[in-house]
């Protein structure tokens, strides 16, 4: 039975709450439907409450948390994230709950950051700042009217008290903070179990264990997905079951495999798993020849082979979220999943959806580096295609540039807070800082797909156009199924180096029907190839698009860090396919004004 809020007269003069209705309220939330029965979540929020209504606040730790809860031995390290990871995903868990089912339970039971220790009180009516949140949670339910507040003054007064009283008693083991401020959503979760050693001998137990540890390097720098630490991974047996990694670590997927030797042949064989189901999501062997390839170079190679093929954002666990999202991420994984949907089709109306999803992601966690990264990305292609241009904000290259540097500072090893900010400051004529930042960032991983195109794009238009080949290429090769982004940009770098044979096939298969800018590069490759009737088509269809593109195409050009040399290339083109661009003494008087804004 549903209990009724107390009005703000009540929790004025009502003292903290008392054992009995705290563990009414934990006995509430976890008989809802609401609460993720799956994992140790349960027993976790049990645990820290019954301790610290007992007086036991005190002991909250990582330490005796592991031990108690989820079985860890007495050699339990902090190196171990399973705690972390847990709580972070348990604080979701609660948001959710109250967001919903629990929106009109009278205690609020939270577990703040910076600590374990829950803090009990009651539970006041929503306030304004947390409605985006209420709408992105039960987009699909019906929204219910949120009561205005009365009295605020008093039930905060009642609420600190209550949190003083605990602190002072011993409850508190870190600053309080607000639910959402300085929180970020749990990534998909992995972890590596140590290889298993297949052969015979000593050799191939120093290969599985060298493996193992190259993973552990390679996976973590993509960061849509968090992987357990070495400890864990050391704490598992190499057969480990799938059940066992969910039930005890709580963790989405399991990456496990062995390595076998003989003679001067080496075998690889790795599996992902899903550990909700422990079906098999993706399988490869590699196999490696011992005299011709040191040991250290076939570790490295096929870690950073797994690694792409299952972390990269288009790669294996992207597509299985994509299919089956977490119940539990209350919608926010669900805006990374619209992005990259988005970047797949450069299009104003995913374009839309993923920018609303996204702002409220870091509305609701504005410590989430990865969403102000793609949020970026959303605000600097509002600017450069014109897709869903805001004239009430500040520009949107403004925008996408403070939205970038706001991500690195919270997380400086970011690959998509890298790329997000290498772009933003390419597209504000800081090309140099733009490329020092890009070259760091692929320096730091190799294997991102996702920036190895961006980087090869800008790189390709800046006038490196057999390097931006190059970077292009690896992209590809890593993600033959990627964006269509990738093969356009590559078709135009073939056309720029005379290959036009190459970049017809290659703008053919791109095929990114709703994107104008497609059109407009489409009409230029078929140009170059001699294609006119093509070309004039495509060109028609740009025109439709963006109007405004070709009567303004230096100034277009010239925001895309175009040579004078090149811009004047496919201006050239496009007038060969009949299309209205400027006449040749217009664009080479302008070209002469302007030659100085493109710098050396």
């Amino acid at each position: 039975m549903q209990t009724s809020v107390p009005t703000p007269d009540d929790r004025a003069e009502r003292p903290c709450p008392t054992d009995e209705e705290v563990r009414a309220q934990l006995e509430r939330i976890l008989s809802s439907r609401e609460f993720p029965s799956a994992g140790r979540g349960a027993a976790f929020l049990k645990y820290v409450t019954e301790e610290t209504l007992a007086g036991r606040a005190q002991r909250l730790k990582a330490y005796s948390i592991a031990i108690e809860v989820f079985n860890r031995s007495a050699g339990f390290s902090q190196e171990d994230p399973v705690v972390r990871i847990e709580a972070g995903r348990l604080r979701r868990v609660i948001e959710r709950y109250y967001l919903v089912a629990g929106q009109r339970d009278p205690i609020r039971i939270d577990i703040p950051k910076g600590g374990y220790v829950p803090t009990f009180t009651w539970n006041d009516a929503p306030i304004e700042a947390a409605e985006d949140a209420l709408n992105e949670a039960v987009a699909e339910r019906r929204v219910v009217e949120w009561r205005r507040l009365v009295w605020p003054v008093l039930a905060a007064l009642v609420a600190f008290v209550c949190a003083a009283l605990g602190y002072y008693a011993g409850v508190l083991t870190g600053p309080a903070t607000g639910r959402s401020a300085g929180q970020v959503p749990g990534e998909p979760t992995l972890v590596i179990a140590p290889f298993a050693d297949l052969g015979d001998g000593p050799q191939a137990a120093r290969y599985a264990a060298g493996l193992t540890e190259e993973l552990l390097t390679a996976l973590p720098r993509f960061k849509e997905i968090t992987v357990f630490g070495r400890e864990t991974s050391k704490a598992l047996p190499p057969g480990v079951e799938a059940s066992q990694v969910r039930e005890g670590l709580g963790a989405h997927y399991l990456l496990a495999g062995g390595v076998r030797v003989a003679g001067d042949k080496i075998r690889v064989t790795v599996r992902l798993v899903d550990t909700s189901e422990g079906s098999i999501l993706w399988s490869q062997h590699y196999d490696e020849n011992l005299d011709t390839h040191e040991l250290f170079v076939i570790q490295t190679d096929v870690a950073s082979k797994v690694a792409t093929a299952i972390a990269q954002p288009y790669g294996i666990i992207a597509k299985s979220l994509a299919a089956n999202p977490p119940p539990d991420d209350v919608g926010v994984h669900d805006c990374t999943l619209r992005f990259y949907a988005y970047r797949e089709e450069l299009n104003p109306e995913t374009h839309l959806i993923a920018r609303d999803c996204l702002q409220k992601a870091v509305a609701r966690f504005p410590a989430y580096a990865t969403a102000w990264s793609m949020l970026s990305i959303i605000h600097l292609d509002e600017g450069r295609f014109e897709f869903n241009p805001r004239s009430d904000k500040a520009p949107a290259m403004e925008r996408a540039l403070g939205s970038a540097r706001r991500a690195v500072s919270l997380e400086p090893d970011n690959t998509r807070a890298l790329q997000a900010l290498m772009t933003a400051l390419f597209f504000n004529n800081e090309t140099k800082e733009a490329f020092e930042v890009g070259e760091a960032a692929l320096a730091a991983n190799p294997n991102d797909t996702e920036f190895l195109g961006e980087l090869g794009t800008r790189v390709a238009f800046s006038g490196q156009w057999k390097r931006g080949a190059e970077l292009l290429d690896r992209a590809i090769e890593l993600n033959p199924g990627g964006a269509g982004y990738y093969f356009g940009t590559r078709a135009l770098i073939a056309c720029m180096l005379d290959d036009h044979e190459m970049a017809v096939r290659l703008i053919r298969k791109a095929d990114l029907q709703k994107f104008p800018l497609f059109h407009g590069v489409a009409a230029v490759i078929y140009s170059e190839a001699g294609l006119l009737a093509e070309a004039k088509r495509e060109g028609e269809v740009f025109m439709n698009m963006r109007p405004d593109y070709l009567p303004n195409i230096v100034a277009e050009n010239r925001k895309r860090n175009l040579s004078p040399k090149d811009s004047m290339r496919m201006i050239v083109a496009l007038r060969r396919a009949g299309l209205p661009v400027p006449s040749a003494t217009d664009i080479e008087a302008e070209f002469r004004v302007s030659d100085a804004s493109y710098g050396p």
